[in-house]
This record gives C-alpha cells, sequence and structure tokens, in this order.
C-alpha cells in the first residue's frame, strides 16, 4: 500500500506516451494535468484516500521528477525576497535537495522520531518551509507559532503540546531561554541565524554540513501531520490535529477550483507563517506545481505590497480583508499590475465596499473564501462564478454544509443559523482529527450529524452563504437578532471608518443594544466626535435596516487583535459588560 499513489502517478506518466513524445515534445494531455487530476479526485472524494500518504514523498518529489522531465514551466517552485535586493528562488529539485538535509538535521542532530512534536516560530523566512518539509520527510509533527507571541504564549503552548524541539529565529530567542526550565518536554533548540547562542543548535551551519541523502518515512494517511492552536478567540487555545492525507490531499480541488493555480503561476499569500492559511497556500500551492511568493514583510505596509505586485510577476494575490482594506486607501491608479490575475481573501468578513473599490481601481474581482483551523476550505467563490456581494459563497466540495439549529437540525433558506458540515454516516477525510487531549470538546462540536464551526450564516435559496458572525458575537436588542457583520460592512462604506468592531452593551430598558468601536481614517481625526457619531449613525440607517444602527460609539486608536490579525470581539464585549 505504500506505493499506491506512486504508481498511480507513473500509470498517469506512461499513459501520456512517457514524459515526451517521440521527439521531445510534450503529449497532448501533459502527465501533470493526468496525475493533478488524480490527486483532485481524492480530494472531492470521488476516489478513496490510500492507505499511505507523505506530501513530500508523494507531491514535492513527483514535481521534481516531472520539472527535470520538462513538464512545467521555468518558474521557480519558491520564490522569497527581502524587500532590499536579496532573492531566494528554488526549483522543485532544489527545495528537494534542501529538504532532504534539513531532514538530517531533525533525525541526526535533534534526534526526532516520527511522531516527535516541533514547534516552527519564525518570521517570513526560506528556512520554514525547509523546515516544514523536513517535518513531512521525518514524520515529525510541525506545531506552527507566530513570531509575535509572548513569553507566556511560548511557555503555554510548549507545555501543553509537550513539544521536544522548537526552531525559532534571535528575536524570540530570548523568551524561549527564560521559560525553558518549566518546558520538560523541550529538548533541543534550533537557532535560524548567522550568529550562535549558547544552548541552542545553529540551524544554517548544520544546513551546510548535512547530508542530501535521506529515505522519506512510511507516514499512513491518518498520522498526524501538524498541530494548530486555535486563534483564542475564546478561551484557552485549543491544540487542533490535522493529518497528513486532511492537508496534504485536501487542498488539491480548492487549490484547483477556488486558488485557480496552474503550474505557471505564482502565488503570494501576505500571510503570517504561523497562522494556517501559510499551510494552506503550501499545499495549494505545490500540490499544483505552482510557484509560492514570500516577501519577508516584516511589518504590513500598503505601498510595500503595491511596489511588489508592480515588480514581480505575481500572478494569485491572497490577503485577509484588513489588508484589501489599507490597499483600497492608496492611490491604486498609480500601480501597474501587469501579471496579477487572480485575487482572493478570507480569514474574516470581507466588507462588500472594499471588493467595491478594490474591483473599480483595478478591474480584478475579490474572490471571496471561508475555513477554519478545523477544516479546509468550507465555502468559497470559485474564480469564473457569479458573485453576490456580501457572500462567502457556497459549498465547497467535498463538503456538504448545511445550516442547522442549536439541535443539528437543517433550516429552511433564509433562516438564521448554525453553519454546520456533515459528519455523518461518513467524516470527510479533509477533517481536523480531534481537538488533542480534549474529548469534550471534541465530542461538544458535532451535534446530530453535523460538525458545528460555532459561527454563524443563513443560506439563500440559490446556495449562497451569508455570514452573519460567531454565535456568541451576535447581540439581541429588544428581541431584534444582529450581526455585527452587517453593522460593520455598513459602517465600513463611510469614508471615515478605516476599520471597526460592534459588539452588545448592556442597556438597562432594551438589554443589550449595538456599540461600534472604531478606528477613523487619517483626514477624519480632528472632527468633532459628537457630530461625527450623529452622522455614523444615520448613515448606518440609510443602508441597513435602522434598528441595527449603533446607539452607542467609541472612537479608539487601534481594535484588539489575535496573533493572526483577527478582531478580537470578545474582549470588547467583555470590557463592555465587566466580565
Amino acid at each position: 500500500m505504500r506505493l499506491w499513489l506512486r504508481c498511480r502517478v507513473l500509470q498517469a506518466l506512461k499513459s501520456s506516451r512517457g514524459f515526451c513524445g517521440s521527439h521531445g515534445h510534450l503529449s497532448p494531455l501533459p502527465a501533470p494535468q493526468k496525475i493533478v487530476g488524480t490527486w483532485e479526485a481524492i480530494s472531492l472524494g470521488r476516489q478513496p484516500v490510500p492507505e499511505y500518504f507523505n506530501f513530500a514523498h508523494d507531491v514535492l518529489d513527483v514535481w521534481s521528477q516531472l520539472e527535470k522531465a520538462g513538464h512545467r514551466p521555468p518558474n521557480p517552485a519558491f520564490w522569497w525576497v527581502d524587500g532590499k535586493g536579496t532573492e531566494v528562488k528554488w526549483s522543485f529539485e532544489e527545495l528537494g535537495y534542501r529538504s532532504r538535509k534539513a531532514a538530517n538535521i531533525l533525525a541526526n542532530a535533534c534526534g526526532l522520531q516520527h511522531g516527535d512534536r516541533m514547534m516552527l516560530v519564525l518570521p517570513r523566512l526560506p528556512e520554514w518551509w525547509l523546515a516544514s518539509v523536513a517535518c513531512m520527510r521525518t514524520g515529525v509533527v510541525m506545531i506552527p507559532g507566530v513570531s509575535q507571541l509572548t513569553e507566556k504564549d511560548l511557555k503555554y503552548r510548549l507545555q501543553t503540546s509537550r513539544a521536544k524541539s522548537i526552531i525559532t529565529s534571535d528575536a524570540l530567542a530570548p523568551q524561549v531561554d527564560a521559560i525553558s526550565a518549566d518546558c520538560p518536554s523541550l529538548r533541543v533548540k534550533l537557532l535560524v541565524s548567522d550568529s550562535g547562542r549558547p544552548g541552542w543548535m545553529n540551524f544554517r551551519e548544520l544546513l551546510r554540513e548535512a547530508s542530501a541523502e535521506h529515505t522519506c518515512v512510511q507516514t499512513k494517511s491518518r498520522d498526524a501531520l501538524a498541530i494548530y492552536f486555535t486563534s483564542g478567540t475564546t478561551g484557552n487555545p485549543k491544540m487542533v490535529e490535522h493529518s497528513q492525507s486532511s492537508y496534504g490531499l485536501g487542498f488539491v480541488a480548492s487549490g484547483r477550483q477556488w486558488v485557480a493555480l496552474t503550474e505557471s503561476d505564482i502565488f503570494w499569500n501576505t500571510t503570517d507563517t504561523g497562522w494556517v492559511k501559510a499551510a494552506w497556500t503550501l499545499f495549494s500551492a505545490w500540490s499544483n506545481g505552482s510557484c509560492i511568493f514570500v516577501h519577508e514583510l516584516p511589518r504590513v505596509n500598503a505601498k510595500v505590497i503595491l511596489n511588489t505586485l508592480s515588480k514581480f510577476p505575481i500572478t494569485t494575490l491572497c490577503c485577509v480583508p484588513t489588508i484589501f482594506r489599507l490597499l483600497v486607501q492608496e492611490d491604486l491608479t498609480r500601480y501597474q499590475f501587469h501579471s496579477l490575475r487572480h485575487c482572493l481573501t478570507g480569514g474574516e468578513a470581507l466588507n462588500p465596499d472594499v471588493r467595491e473599490k478594490w474591483k473599480n481601481q483595478t478591474g480584478l474581482e475579490l474572490y471571496e473564501g471561508y475555513g477554519q483551523s478545523e477544516t479546509v476550505v468550507i465555502c468559497a467563490n470559485p474564480r469564473g462564478s457569479t458573485i453576490k456581494a456580501g457572500s462567502m459563497g457556497k459549498a465547497s466540495p467535498p463538503y456538504d454544509v448545511q445550516i442547522v439549529d442549536d439541535e443539528g437540525h437543517i433550516l429552511p433558506p433564509g433562516e438564521e443559523g448554525n453553519i454546520a458540515v456533515r459528519v455523518r454516516p461518513t467524516r470527510p477525510f479533509c477533517f481536523f482529527n480531534c481537538y488533542l487531549d480534549n474529548p469534550e470538546k471534541t465530542a461538544a462540536s458535532e451535534r446530530g450529524d453535523f460538525y458545528i464551526t460555532g459561527d454563524r450564516a443563513h443560506m439563500d435559496e440559490d446556495g449562497y452563504f451569508w455570514f452573519m458572525g460567531r454565535s456568541d458575537d451576535v447581540i439581541n436588542s429588544s428581541s431584534y437578532r444582529i450581526g455585527p457583520v452587517e453593522v460593520e460592512s455598513a459602517l465600513a462604506e463611510h469614508p471615515a471608518v478605516l476599520e471597526s468592531a460592534v459588539v452588545s452593551s448592556p442597556d438597562p430598558t432594551r438589554g443589550e443594544v449595538v456599540k461600534a468601536f472604531i478606528v477613523l481614517s487619517p483626514t477624519y481625526s480632528s472632527h468633532d466626535p459628537e457630530a461625527l457619531t450623529r452622522e455614523l449613525q444615520e448613515h448606518v440607517k440609510r443602508v441597513t435596516a435602522p434598528y441595527k444602527y449603533p446607539r452607542k460609539v467609541a472612537f479608539v486608536s487601534e481594535l484588539p487583535k489575535t496573533v493572526s490579525g483577527k478582531i478580537q470581539r470578545s474582549k470588547l464585549r467583555s470590557q463592555e459588560w465587566g466580565r
């Protein structure tokens, strides 16, 4: 069974007359199309998941072979820039060579074995992608974390996960040293740096000396691949475990249909390496033979992003709505995006106003998608589909997505309820294994035949889903149920509003009312607050149902956010209710 998927690949190669035709030309149906078609059929649930699967062995090494045979354009598999003139470009062959060296570091120098856990806490450096693939080759379970983690965050994650190793940079090494004594499982510390540090092994030095001969471990499809700590919008972060196949094969279809990738594309996702979208990008891009583009981007800068899009042949861009909100504040007519053809967003609700501004100034549509740490893409607007402004699209195969009540009963179109994914009688393979060490939470996430996402929405007659907010974000004012996203979208249409967060606030008459926390655009920062409050309230009444307008308004310099950039309404709500 170990060779099942590799045999399917070889069969596809042979059926298209080998790698090349008799005169060295590609056959009418190039081998990559058949190979990716096999992976996509599994991703869509049309073919069974193989018993054994390893993304590095069964996908990356296959693309390396196809590349050498001329079945892929000459663009790199990985392209990194630091914005100061330094670039790193790897082909699939070089990625294989370097990742095998990195795998030997984990197996030999670090002594890690199949099933051991390793935290990856690095900024956008090439070593993050090397270490990720090295974990796949060795069967080590990777635990990504964002580089903004505090000492307390690191301690909680290391203790809870019982990770045996961590790889990080100079910036976080002192915090790790400060809590190492409280983390008894932590045995090995790897430093990505050009200098040394006592008690740490230097990854770059070891990489130069490591052997490139490495045999990939045998992993079953259901073996653990990665653990993600949820963003912690409610309670302590939980450990979400994904398998070799749930991520390794689960993103092939959405990579083809939503991200619309081919082996000719260059895909830039501005996400932090510690967020699940970095893994979403890795698996969707490399399974489709595409190039992953990375800018070090130490901090979000709209002009840097726009200049990068103008300078490099990036074909596909993905940013969270917050970043697109910043980009449309700029004069986009000053930039020329010669190669850009497809733009995506997700991670939080997209205000229709931002989508419209981006489209008007660039001519490019924004295709929204929705998913969670526990899943792959749940809903999306595939490229070329009809978009309904404000909707996050239709169910993404192989998921059966429904709106259900609190008992798990399917609700009719137009009725608000819980976004749910069917897990019975058959649980989709591209789904998290469980919340590790938390069987109660795992059991509580299911009602009847469905996994409950914790998000609220309604579905229209055409099957489009309309996001309302987290279950605990919905406001009940005088028996009117109000989704915060509706109010935030209305506010976003006013030029004074840079971003906003809407929560419930206690009221002696109505029980609770809508309160908006607003970050103003610079040009409005000196306006009279009382007059501006009235103007914004009247604006919301005009563009949405009047009962939804914010009866309370607070102007703030910034909004609380998780390390992955999501607005933490729960903190604002707790502040309002004195919890």
